[in-house]
């Protein structure tokens, strides 16, 4: 009996540090993927930013640049970009002085 409970309440730690958090985060995405729109400025997993252009099913069409247009995967699609947090030209020379 003695053998039992720290084999609980290691396996209680595990669930609320790993398992817990990462169904969280895993929900988040997939209500994040649910939610996209046209205009929408997003990051893929290959470190590619796009602004989607529409929306095919599991697919999106993203514009990467003026007429340069990306058929990707919606699952592929990390993250929304934050248009604020991008760095204006010359602004990280700037960041870096002081």
């Amino acid at each position: 009996m003695g053998f039992f409970v720290p084999t609980i309440a290691i396996f209680a730690i595990f669930y609320f540090l790993v398992i817990r958090p990462q169904q969280k985060q895993v929900s988040e995405h997939k209500k994040m993927l649910e939610a996209l729109k046209k205009g929408d400025r997003v990051l893929t997993s290959g470190g590619v930013y796009g602004t989607v252009v529409s929306l095919r099913g599991p697919d999106v069409e993203l514009k990467v640049a003026d007429n340069v247009k990306l058929l990707v995967a919606r699952s592929a699609i990390t993250q929304l970009a934050n248009p604020s947090a991008e760095l204006a030209p010359g602004a990280a020379a700037g960041a870096q002085e002081g």
